[in-house]
């Protein structure tokens, strides 16, 4: 048996895309929301089974990763986000870059060779890496309107992955990997899918609600939005923390949203001027992800205040 283990978002799921199309194989899909990232959890591989993983915390997953080596399964691992301070398991065959200017994408990529460019150009536009994105996309000599129809298709992949619930996500992520492989061309999947024409006007409906919220707490160095307990928040919270950080790039921001339990979900950028320590900070309260960018899945209401202190501290401005 082969699994292959993605984070549901932008990055992950165009991470697997093009290791798919270069490399067809039968697999299983392990995937979920953009928080969903335990997933090696629910991978029972052994001898003579393989594993690719794309765009999940080898940190988060640590326990589980060191049962597949125990068990012997063959594990691959692609991914740009803190791995923890110990080696990974021998035998695991390891594409980990942490800096800030990459995502699991790119990384794919230079493994690749390029041989699927185009969807780590939406890749890296998902991720917000916007100058990577265009670098990436330079070779390809694509015109002002294609690399814009890639955004449009990176920021709706990531919107699409951010809900809490895999219910409230408009296309599940696994079903949405099938579909872009078939597609095999993002800009093909842009011009004939149903699927992405439902995605793309939900994005930019749900962006319109976000720019009506005012900041609930503004810092120094930091600004937080608390948006309203629907699903719509809870889709559009990665898509316009971007958006706020790209408008803002000396400030840091956090868009903090209501779970269905009441405690909160949180987004956090890093200033764009200086992308470092989103995820050491949020780290502090249980959270993961990559120093420009990172987030809490679960964030008690109790815990708020210490939150925007900690926030207020860690970035405090010039």
């Amino acid at each position: 048996m082969h699994y292959d283990v993605f984070n549901g978002d932008a990055d992950g799921i165009c991470s697997i895309v093009q290791l798919r199309l270069a490399h067809p194989r039968d697999s299983i899909f392990v995937t979920g929301t953009k928080r969903d990232i335990a997933l090696l959890d629910r991978v029972h591989a052994r001898s003579g089974d393989s594993v690719t993983v794309c765009d999940v915390s080898a940190h988060t997953n640590r326990a589980a990763l060191d049962r597949l080596a125990r068990d012997r399964a063959a594990v691959e691992y692609f991914d740009h986000h803190f791995a923890g301070d110990a080696p990974l398991p021998p035998g695991v065959v390891s594409h980990i870059d942490t800096s800030p200017g990459v995502c699991t994408g790119m990384l794919v990529d230079r493994h690749l060779h390029g041989r699927q460019r185009m969807w780590a150009v939406v890749a890296a536009f998902g991720d917000n890496l916007i100058d990577a994105a265009f670098d990436l996309a330079a070779p390809l000599a694509a015109n002002a309107g294609a690399l814009e129809a890639l955004k449009d298709l990176g920021d709706a992949l990531t919107h699409n992955s951010y809900s809490d619930r895999i219910d409230d996500a408009l296309v599940p992520p696994a079903e949405l990997a099938r579909l872009l492989i078939a597609r095999a061309d993002p800009l093909r999947f842009i011009a004939t899918s149903a699927a992405y024409d439902a995605m793309d006007a939900a994005r930019r409906g749900d962006v319109g609600l976000a720019r009506d919220t005012q900041p609930a707490y503004v810092q120094p160095g930091a600004v937080v939005y608390v948006l309203p307990d629907a699903p719509w928040a809870r889709r559009v919270r990665g898509i316009f923390g971007n958006e706020i950080a790209n408008a803002h790039p000396r400030l840091a921001h956090a868009v903090v949203t209501v779970r269905e339990d009441g405690d909160y979900a949180v987004s956090v950028r890093a200033p764009r001027a200086a992308p470092l320590g989103a995820d050491a900070f949020c780290r502090r309260f249980d959270g993961n992800g990559r120093e420009a960018a990172a987030g809490i899945a679960r964030l008690a209401r109790a815990d708020l205040d210490s939150f925007l202190a900690h926030l207020g501290a860690a970035y405090p401005g010039a």
